[in-house]
């Protein structure tokens, strides 16, 4: 594997990169684990595939991922990109209605769960990108299909934002709107734009992020993640179901820190095209930040990120997720290239010496993908995440110290490569 060649020093952490790059190596070689028929399986903690249902987000975050490992040099990625593009143009995609099942049955191809859901859209449009970057046959048409559709169903054009999810036949719209769906969509349309030279996907993207951060900043930087049809915030969602995988009650310190860093990508992605970023991004990701890391770190006593807190920043689910550490390893080279402030190199370090001793599983390959209140495993009954699902989380933050915050990871690597 190539990886580590041309991988320059970052003053964003005192990480040595040759410890990032391997990290790099090993998260990728897990990642092969999980091709199977019809798309990219469901991993268990040794990197065995689990039998259920294929999912639409993890066979399209794999192939992102499969992508970022053949322009990172990886021998054998690119039939693991193919393999991914060729799923969503088959085996997901509904080719009487449009767009792509949430779950399917890989050995079949059958559906068994027909709902359309802006989540899984967004990370097709981010697959189909990231195969275009590596220059992967049918990725053009599937990325030209993917942001038709989303143009056509789930872009509400009044109000600047993203619908959640239709029936098979896009007939029934869910009366629910949801924050994480449309912070995924900011992702999407970023690295769309990167791979179309489209100004429309990034507009679109801050159009996003304006809102959503507005709301945010009326609630004290905890970013609400439930509303209604109306988009009027529902601050009491779930709260019978407080673990809800995607939509748990209150607030979520690891969306906070994600969003911090995608309003960062979107603000360097207008100065690359010779604009100002509007004033609000670097101060917004900057509150948002701060908030999740006083609410979220260590916020019962011991270190690591609670999932979720209420709406006066007092924990609820303290279980410890890999994604939210990741996203904060990135909000923080964000946040240190925006304001120059050393605390968050020492953030970063912090954080991934946590993550050297409680995350990063050596024996068994990947991140342990949840934790418990004593940063132990999770087991039993109460885990959210069986298994360790994909590593697109933990990828991309052990990636980001290499590369610029725009454009986006497979843009970047593509022209890294082309460089030198």
């Amino acid at each position: 594997m190539q990886a580590s060649e041309g991988m320059q020093p970052s003053d964003d952490s005192h990480v040595p990169n040759a410890v990032l790059t391997g990290e790099a190596e090993r998260l990728l070689e897990f990642a092969r684990g999980a091709v199977t028929p019809g798309g990219f399986g469901w991993l268990d903690d040794d990197g065995g595939l689990i039998e259920r249902d294929l999912e639409l987000w993890i066979t399209c975050r794999m192939t992102h991922v499969a992508a970022l490992g053949l322009l990172l040099g990886c021998p054998g990625f690119d039939a693991l990109v193919d393999h991914g593009v060729t799923a969503l143009r088959t085996t997901f995609h509904d080719q009487e209605h449009g767009g792509w099942y949430a779950k399917v049955n890989g050995a079949s191809g059958t559906p068994t769960d027909s709902e359309k859901q802006a989540y899984g859209h967004a990370f097709v449009i981010l697959a189909a990108s990231s195969a275009v970057a590596a220059g992967r046959p049918g990725a053009d048409e599937l990325l030209a299909d993917a942001l038709a559709v989303h143009e056509l169903r789930f872009w509400d054009e009044a109000e600047g934002l993203a619908r959640e999810s239709f029936n098979q036949d896009f007939s029934v719209v869910e009366d629910y709107r949801g924050a994480n769906a449309n912070m995924h969509t900011v992702e999407a349309y970023l690295a769309a734009a990167d791979v179309t030279g489209d100004r429309r996907w990034l507009d679109r993207a801050v159009r996003i992020l304006t809102r959503m951060i507005g709301w945010a900043g009326e609630h004290h930087w905890r970013m609400p993640e439930h509303f209604d049809a109306t988009w009027t915030v529902r601050p009491d969602y779930n709260f019978d179901q407080p673990a809800h995988p995607f939509r748990p009650y209150g607030a979520t310190p690891g969306h906070a820190l994600e969003w911090s860093r995608l309003a960062l990508t979107a603000g360097d992605a207008l100065v690359a095209l010779g604009e100002d970023a509007p004033p609000w991004i670097t101060s917004s990701a900057l509150a948002l930040a701060e908030r999740a890391v006083e609410d979220g770190w260590a916020a019962d006593g011991t270190d690591g990120f609670v999932y979720t807190t209420d709406w006066d920043g007092k924990p609820v689910v303290r279980q410890r997720m890999h994604w939210v550490l990741a996203e904060g390893l990135g909000a923080a080279v964000g946040l240190h290239r925006a304001t120059g402030d050393q605390r968050w190199v020492d953030r970063f370090d912090a954080w991934w010496a946590y993550a050297e001793r409680y995350l990063i599983d050596r024996e068994h390959g990947s991140w342990h993908h949840e934790l418990d209140p004593g940063n132990l495993p999770a087991t039993g009954a109460q885990v959210t995440w069986v298994g360790k699902p994909d590593v697109y989380h933990a990828l991309q933050a052990v990636l980001l110290p290499g590369l610029p915050l725009s454009p986006s990871f497979a843009t970047a690597l593509r022209l890294r490569g082309a460089s030198g």
